[in-house]
């Protein structure tokens, strides 16, 4: 049994389709659809059912897709403990968000493709959370607070913050003096998030209510700077608009507690070196700033 038509398989059933997974692996749909087969043809069953929308798990095809999927991270778990000095190959698919991601942490992939020629990196830049397991990626760099229990994370370096609005939000509606009074302001947010406030040595948590809601920081910013509320805002997005005027701290006697930026990655036992190796990368390259200014701007 091919370790390839395996990894095949899993992206398929990942994916849901032939298509997408062979834009994942970087193969033409034929070398998938003839792994797929070859795989089926070993086993004497039928893992998959192609649909009109691309493909369905049979029962057995699910009962399967665990094990070759833990198949898969074993190999190259072996892999990498035989030859860890040895050049990386492969695929890297990793998730980073939008707001952060093609200014401070692309460099940074870009550099480990320069040194790793061997390796494809795949990354994805989005604000939306992203689902490392169902989604296959490999891994993610996440900023904020982390909340998914499933993941293992390592923080590469903290993020610090503020409630920030404009001028105008402020003249027109006042600005919260302590965490409660948010609940009667309008809240910039992603969704339906908890924020938080240092008291002392206590944190608060409060619930805050509002009409404007994107999966963007930069998004949530330009609605800060336009005056339709207040917003929760990185201070790498908020420095320029603070220094120009253009927006003003709210609530500074409640700071909140710092974030961190993280390498998050399916649990396991033996990250992949290629996430180890990345991490590590992202840990030096934010320990300069860090060390600076005491955070990722």
């Amino acid at each position: 049994m091919e370790i390839s038509d395996l990894e095949t398989f899993v992206e398929v059933a990942d994916a849901g389709g032939v298509s997408p997974a062979a834009r994942r692996l970087g193969v033409s749909k034929s070398i998938v659809s003839r792994r797929l087969f070859r795989l089926e043809a070993e086993l004497g069953v039928q893992l998959l059912v192609r649909t009109t929308r691309g493909a369905a798990l049979t029962e057995a095809g699910a009962t399967f897709r665990d094990h070759a999927a833990r198949a898969c991270a074993e190999i190259d778990i072996a892999r990498d403990l035989i030859i860890p000095g040895g050049e990386l190959r492969g695929r890297l698919r990793v998730a980073a968000p939008l707001s952060f991601g093609p200014t401070h942490f692309a460099p940074v992939l870009a550099d480990m493709a320069r040194r790793h020629p061997q390796l494809q990196i795949h990354t994805c830049y989005t604000d939306r959370f992203v689902d490392l397991i169902s989604e296959g990626y490999d891994c993610a760099i996440r900023v904020g607070y982390i909340q998914d229990s499933r993941l293992m994370a390592r923080q590469i370096g903290p993020i610090y913050g503020k409630l920030v609005a404009s001028p105008g939000y402020v003249a027109a509606h006042g600005s919260p003096a302590t965490p409660d009074e948010i609940v009667a302001h309008e809240a910039l947010m992603q969704g339906t998030e908890a924020w938080q406030f240092m008291d002392g040595d206590t944190t608060v948590t409060v619930r805050p209510q509002g009409r404007f809601k994107a999966d963007d920081g930069t998004a949530l910013l330009a609605a800060a700077v336009a005056g339709l509320g207040i917003a929760w805002l990185p201070d790498g997005l908020t420095h320029d608009h603070l220094e120009s005027g253009a927006l003003v701290p709210v609530m500074t006697d409640y700071p909140p507690p710092p974030a961190g930026a993280y390498v998050v990655r399916p649990p396991g036992l033996h990250p992949a070196r290629k996430i180890r190796i990345l991490t590590e990368m992202l840990i030096e390259h934010c320990a300069p700033v860090r060390n600076a200014v005491g955070a990722i701007r």
